[in-house]
C-alpha cells in the first residue's frame, strides 16, 4: 500500500530528524569536535574506587577505553575477578556504567552515575542494601619506578609457633586461624589473616599446602591476589594456581599437586610483578593493571601488608613466610 505524497514526506522528514538525534547523542561520546572528544578522553584510563555504604567502605576498580570506535568498560567489584560490563556511557561529561545483579548479588543491576572534576570521579549508585551508596574515583597511579633498587634484610613474618604479628578479619569469627606442627591452617570459610606490618617495594618466599579442593591465596600490600588453590581447575587460566586473581595467568601453568609442600618467590616493584613456582618462573615481570578481588582497599600509591585468605574453603597451610623489602 502507497502512502499519500505528504504523509511519505512528512515520514521521510520524522526519520531524518530521528538519525539525526541518534547520531548526535552517539556523537555525544564520539564527535570529531575536539571539545568533545577531549571530554570522553579525560574518562579513559584505570580509576581506583572507592564504594561508600552505610557501614563501610568498598574497594573496588574500573577501566574505561575506546576499542573500534566504541566505549568499553572493565571492573572489579567488591569480590570477584575483573571482568567486561555489558553498559557504559558518557554523555555531556555524565559518566554512567552498569554492573549486573548476579555479579553483585543484589536484587537489581547497580547503575553507577558520576561525573569527573578535576582528577576525580564522584557520584553515586543503588546499593544492593536498598539505599543509595556515594562513590569516588582516583586515576590509577603509574608506579613507575625508576634506578636500580637495593635489597634490605629478609625478615621472616612467622615464627612457627603462634599468630605473633598477625590478625585475623573480621576477629569475632567463630571460625579461626591455627598453628600446627610450625604452620598456619586455614580455617576455611572464616576470617582473613593479615600481618600487622607494611611494605612497598619486596621479594617474598613462601611455603604452602594446598589439600585437594581447596581454595586460599596470598595478598600482596593486602591488594593484588597470588592464586593458591585446586579447585578452579574449571575456571579460566587466570584463576588458577600462581595467577593474579582474574589479571596474569601462568605461563607455563605447572602440574597441579595437591597435599605436597610448594614454594613461591614473589617479587613485586611498582605494579610489576615475578612469580616464580617450586623454582620455574611462571609470571615474568608483568603489570598487575588493577586491584583484584577482596582487596583491603584501592589506594595503590600506599605501602600494604602481606594477607592470607582464609575467606575461602579447605585446608591450605603455609609456612616460612620471609619477606625481604626494597631499600629507599
Amino acid at each position: 500500500m502507497k502512502l499519500p505524497k505528504i504523509v511519505f514526506l512528512s515520514t521521510v522528514v520524522t526519520l531524518v530528524s530521528c538519525a539525526s538525534a541518534i547520531s548526535y547523542e552517539w556523537n555525544s561520546d564520539r564527535s570529531p569536535a575536539a571539545k568533545a572528544d577531549d571530554s570522553v578522553k579525560a574518562f579513559l584510563g584505570r580509576w581506583d574506587l572507592t564504594l561508600k555504604a552505610r557501614d563501610r567502605e568498598y574497594p573496588s576498580w574500573l577501566e574505561l577505553r575506546e576499542e573500534g570506535g566504541k566505549l568499553q568498560a572493565q571492573m572489579v567489584g567488591r569480590w570477584g575477578n575483573a571482568r567486561p560490563l555489558p553498559k557504559v556511557s558518557i554523555t555531556d561529561g555524565h559518566l554512567t556504567f552498569v554492573s549486573p545483579k548476579d555479579e553483585e548479588a543484589a536484587q537489581a543491576d547497580m547503575v553507577f552515575e558520576g561525573t569527573l572534576t578535576g582528577n576525580q570521579l564522584s557520584g553515586t549508585v543503588n546499593g544492593p542494601d536498598g539505599t543509595t551508596w556515594t562513590w569516588t574515583g582516583r586515576r590509577a597511579p603509574s608506579l613507575e619506578r625508576t634506578g636500580t633498587l637495593k635489597w634490605g634484610k629478609p625478615i621472616p613474618l612467622f615464627n612457627g609457633k603462634d599468630l605473633t604479628g598477625w590478625r585475623m578479619s573480621p576477629a569475632d569469627s567463630t571460625k579461626v586461624w591455627k598453628v600446627e606442627n610450625g604452620a598456619l591452617i586455614t580455617p576455611g570459610n572464616g576470617p582473613e589473616l593479615i600481618y600487622d606490618g607494611k611494605f612497598e617495594d619486596f621479594k617474598v618466599h613462601v611455603e604452602f599446602h594446598c589439600a585437594e579442593n581447596s581454595n586460599s591465596g596470598m595478598y600482596l600490600r593486602g591488594r593484588y591476589e597470588v592464586q593458591v588453590e585446586t579447585d578452579s581447575i574449571e575456571e579460566p587460566p587466570s584463576h588458577h594456581m600462581g595467577a593474579v586473581y582474574g589479571f596474569l595467568a601462568p605461563e607455563p601453568e605447572l602440574p597441579r599437586k595437591p597435599g605436597t609442600w610448594q614454594t613461591y618467590d614473589i617479587t613485586l616493584i611498582g605494579r610489576r610483578i615475578t612469580v616464580v613456582q617450586n623454582g620455574q618462573t611462571i609470571i615474568d615481570n608483568k603489570e598487575i593493571p588493577g586491584i583484584t578481588g577482596g582487596a583491603l582497599d584501592s589506594h595503590e600509591e600506599r605501602p600494604g601488608p602481606i594477607y592470607l585468605q582464609g575467606s575461602e574453603k579447605g585446608r591450605v597451610a603455609y609456612r616460612s613466610i620471609v619477606i625481604t623489602p626494597a631499600e629507599k
